[in-house]
């Protein structure tokens, strides 16, 4: 049998890092528009739900082909909210509604460099993982080995630990949590939640398609890119 997919691209409103960043124009679309249109290309999905608590993001959704038949609640759009709380959320409505779905992605409208084929390769890993879970992940642009805490007089004595003095080359790469994927069982959403268990597995994304949005610098950062790759 198959699979029923959907796609949620959560897009609250309220930020206060930047105003209105999932409806903010990056060369002449709003943020939220390439997540849907990034779904709807990738052909995975049998619905593409924007979960957000605003009338006018989800006019602004519907015009660019996504579903949004429910607002989210005002509990889930707090600061203190979740977003896996939304997520549940999203799949108890649609089961209320006659929808059951087998696997949920989310797309951050944040990570407009993420492409339809990069959706693709990650659902493609879950597959062939049999996966309860598959997130986006990028190399660290520096290793944490050369990071620390500083002491309220600033002295660097001890900074840097014994296992980095040597050649860089030789150290391991680290990556992390780029925010641009996550694709996970639907039921192991609703029983579970930890994305990042035995069954959980890394797609590990370049970073260029990586930036995420949170100031005005990434945003400009993402807008020079994208006139670059798109």
């Amino acid at each position: 049998m198959k699979m029923k997919n959907i796609a949620v691209i959560p897009a609250r409103s309220g930020s206060k890092g930047l105003k209105d960043k999932n409806i903010r124009e990056m060369n002449g679309k709003p943020l939220m528009a390439y997540a849907i249109e990034a779904a709807r290309k990738s052909t995975l999905y049998d619905c593409i739900h924007v979960s957000t608590d605003s009338e006018r993001y989800a006019e602004i959704a519907k015009q660019y082909g996504a579903d949004v038949p429910f607002l989210r609640d005002k509990e889930l759009s707090s600061d203190l909210a979740t977003t896996w709380d939304a997520m549940r959320f999203v799949l108890r409505k649609y089961e209320k509604l006659g929808e059951n779905f087998d696997t949920i992605t989310v797309l951050q409208p944040t990570s407009p460099l993420r492409d339809w084929k990069d959706i693709q390769s990650a659902f493609h890993i879950y597959q062939d993982k049999q996966a309860d879970s598959v997130v986006g992940v990028c190399e660290m642009e520096h290793s944490p080995l050369w990071s620390n805490t500083l002491p309220e007089d600033k002295c660097l004595n001890g900074f840097i630990r014994e296992e980095v003095n040597g050649p860089r080359q030789k150290l391991s790469e680290y990556y992390r949590l780029n925010g641009a994927i996550y694709i996970i069982n639907a039921n192991f959403l609703l029983s579970h939640g930890n994305l990042y268990g035995e069954h959980g597995y890394a797609y590990v994304m370049s970073k260029e398609h990586s930036v995420d949005i949170d100031d005005e610098l990434d945003f400009a950062i993402a807008e020079i890119l994208m006139k670059k790759i798109f």
